[in-house]
């Protein structure tokens, strides 16, 4: 496998890289779909991809599929979050970690959601650049992009989105400072 197609996951209890600047940062704040606050992303550009900070409180128990999504909305919380399009995937290639024609730069491993509802994670994407770093896939372009969890697990391989079903929480990606 090559080296931009690799993904690191690791749940941890902290959180940023030191030495990080506000250039290369971004945040999402969380919502349900009744349009709570749940949580929290952060975002932190490195020299080889980006760490993905998840806190949360409020979810259902259990693994859920999350994503990198290709518009930055999150308006439409009544309808399902449809409104931030499919995956960021400028390269148009198929969904899932575990697939030989994939995966897109959306992409990401699945989250583990504690039985009291809260998850505190980190993970780590090769595929995507806040900024388009190094050709990968941009999240702060024009149209921006949201992460959105998904209410089951992401199997990695089915089309289009892994089988991980409905949207339940969703946040725009916005450059911090």
């Amino acid at each position: 496998m090559q080296t931009h197609h690799k993904l690191i996951v690791a749940i941890m209890a902290c959180g940023m890289i030191n030495g990080a600047t506000a250039a290369d940062r971004a945040n999402a704040e969380l919502v349900d779909r009744q349009g709570t606050n749940v949580g929290s992303v952060t975002l932190t550009e490195g020299p080889h991809g980006v760490l993905i900070h998840v806190s949360a409180k409020g979810l259902p128990p259990g693994p859920k599929g999350i994503h990198i999504h290709s518009v930055g909305t999150c308006e439409d919380p009544d309808k399902g979050f449809v409104a931030s399009k499919g995956h960021l995937n400028p390269d148009g290639r198929k969904h899932g970690l575990m697939n030989p024609e994939g995966p897109d730069a959306g992409d990401l491993p699945v989250l583990f959601v504690h039985a009291d509802g809260s998850v505190e994670a980190e993970m780590f994407t090769t595929l995507a650049s806040l900024g388009g770093a190094s050709g990968r896939a941009a999240m702060l372009d024009a149209d921006g992009a949201a992460i959105v969890i998904h209410e089951n697990r992401d199997d990695h391989i089915t089309q289009p989105i892994g089988g991980a079903g409905a949207r339940i929480v969703c946040g725009v990606v916005k450059a911090a400072g």
